[in-house]
């Protein structure tokens, strides 16, 4: 075979090879996008709220606006504090100690959970 030949198919098959890896890549990436979307989905949109049981002193309801509205971003709690998706079991006394809302609501960074005038800021009879 002639030499322009041969090269012609090694490069004819390169492309080939390089066209599976580019499907491969595309595919990975698509997969990537996808599973971003999904966490984000789970996540509490603009304009709505979550709300959560509370017990005695009323349900609790998280407004994420509120927060933006102070500067903060999604990723300052998420995933740092709280896992990307709604629920969870969540007590005073886990905040008392500093953990999930607690890590903030410390008096210091903002209003702290334990004090009791702070009750209907998050609880709602």
């Amino acid at each position: 075979m002639p030499f322009i030949t041969i090269l012609s198919i090694r490069i004819k098959i390169r492309l080939m090879k390089g066209g599976e890896e580019m499907r491969i890549t595309v595919l990975l990436l698509t997969v990537f996008v996808a599973v971003a979307f999904v966490g984000s989905a789970l996540a509490v949109p603009p304009g709505k709220t979550v709300e959560f049981a509370g017990g005695a002193p009323g349900k609790v309801i998280f407004d994420g606006k509120i927060h933006a509205d102070k500067g903060l971003k999604c990723n300052d709690c998420h995933t740092k504090i709280f896992p990307m998706k709604k629920g969870g079991k969540y007590t005073m006394a886990d905040m008392n100690a500093g953990k999930n809302c607690g890590s903030c609501h410390n008096g210091e960074k903002a209003f702290a959970s334990k004090d009791a005038a702070n009750c209907g800021k998050c609880h709602k009879k």
